[in-house]
């Protein structure tokens, strides 16, 4: 049962008489506990809605369209708390970040209705087998999920959850009933590396055809580790050897399932000072959202847009910057002087960002805060507008890490900040403005 906090005016629920602080029990008979449970059973052309009102308890019949809403409004969209994380990983990033942060942030979510709404991963700890009974009876797919090893003793070591390993086999469960998956393996130095990487990729391979994509991404350290499990970052050669590896066994993958399904995400290119795979070898880019590909898909838009620079006017004279992180440093610098040797009335200063606030280790533009940004780009030529990627900023797009607002860095900085979405079309919009 779930508390309606509010009705749209004019919808069937208004005319049907529903109102804020009416109690949803049930629809066609089926109870109703969150968002999931909500969307689904409202599919029916025709919904019998269970409401507890004071002391009443009656049904409303409404007739409407198939997926049609019905102007209910609640409390929060899951209609529900978010569930958190059980987990231990020794790789886990929240407990590597410094006191003193927003406290959302050291909210660990592991919810799998957010795997399916917002793309989030999870790595099934929290569910039970009602839980899956209900995804497999909704279908509902895509599931992300942080698999990290299959050898299920490990991955009782590196999440320290004792259901670790035993819930792996809800993977096939989802699979066998035509569930599409995603997966992710954080890759830690020593312990699911090498040999029980190769047993990972093999053991996921049984999840085909409705394995989707599986990324490997490199464990990111940063200076706050203190009590922690001792992790070390993979050197130039390692790197280089993880993407020999992962890109042997996709080639093999590739040739027996029509797809490669397993991608190494930039970071590990870019330490291994590896040139990233051409445009075809990441198909139709699975994994983007992990890193994989990031870098080849904004280059091979921004070569697209070169074709268009006749939209803008070429003739205004701009004087822009922009910051960036370490790892993302070369490509942009690269970008942004091609673009300035075809436009000659463009200037474009690029500023690598050290993270002195997570430590030198994070490279990643992403986690970048306010005041290193105000730090290092005091007293520089920043031209009349400062670009920066929309990814340092939380989803509203108005506060950094550190709580540093938009407006509190251009007026620290006195310019102009504009966020950037890691898009090519995005980059020569932004420049070329």
């Amino acid at each position: 049962m779930v508390t309606i906090t509010g009705v749209e005016p004019a919808s069937p629920a208004a005319k049907h008489k529903i109102q804020p602080g009416d109690i949803l029990i049930s629809i066609n008979g089926h109870d109703i506990r969150d968002v999931l449970d909500y969307q689904f059973r409202l599919c029916e052309k025709k919904v019998v809605l269970t409401i507890h009102r004071g002391e009443e308890l009656f049904d409303v019949t409404i007739r409407k369209e198939e997926y049609a809403d019905i102007g209910l409004q609640f409390e929060t969209y899951l209609m529900d708390c978010k569930q958190s994380c059980r987990n231990k990983c020794v790789f886990c990033f929240i407990d590597q970040l410094p006191k003193g942060m927003r406290d959302t942030l050291y909210f660990k979510d592991d919810d799998s209705r957010l795997s399916f709404l917002m793309g989030n991963y999870i790595t099934l700890t929290n569910l039970s087998d009602a839980d899956v009974e209900r995804i497999v009876e909704m279908k509902t797919s895509p599931i992300n999920i942080s698999v990290h090893t299959t050898n299920p003793e490990l991955r009782v070591k590196m999440m320290k959850n004792k259901r670790a390993g035993e819930c792996l086999a809800y993977m096939k469960r989802f699979a066998d009933a035509g569930i599409e998956l995603n997966a992710q393996i954080v890759l830690c130095k020593g312990l699911n590396d090498g040999a029980e990487l190769d047993r990972t990729m093999r053991d996921l391979t049984a999840l085909c055809p409705h394995l989707r994509g599986v990324s490997i991404v490199p464990c990111g350290l940063t200076d706050h580790r203190e009590g922690l499990y001792p992790l070390e970052l993979f050197t130039k050669e390692e790197s280089a050897a993880v993407i020999d590896q992962v890109n042997a066994f996709g080639d093999s993958c590739l040739e027996k399932y029509g797809s490669r399904l397993f991608y190494c995400a930039d970071e590990l290119y870019i330490e291994a000072g590896r040139e990233l795979p051409d445009e075809e070898y990441y198909e139709e880019y699975p994994q983007l959202e992990n890193g994989v590909g990031m870098i080849r898909s904004m280059q091979t838009e921004f070569d697209d847009e070169l074709d268009f620079l006749d939209e803008h006017d070429l003739a205004k004279e701009r004087n822009v910057s922009i910051a960036t992180g370490m790892a993302a440093y070369d490509f942009i610098r690269t970008l942004a002087d091609r673009l300035s040797a075809l436009v000659p009335t463009l200037h474009v200063q690029v500023y690598p960002i050290v993270n002195d606030f997570f430590g030198h280790n994070i490279t990643v533009a992403g986690l970048i805060t306010g005041r290193d940004l105000a730090s290092q780009l005091a007293g520089k030529d920043l031209g009349e507008r400062l670009l920066i990627p929309s990814v340092m900023l939380r989803r509203e797009g108005d506060r950094f890490l550190d709580d540093m607002t938009v407006d509190e860095l251009a007026e620290a900085l006195g310019v102009e900040v504009i966020p950037t979405e890691s898009t090519g079309c995005d980059f020569v919009a932004r420049l070329l403005a």
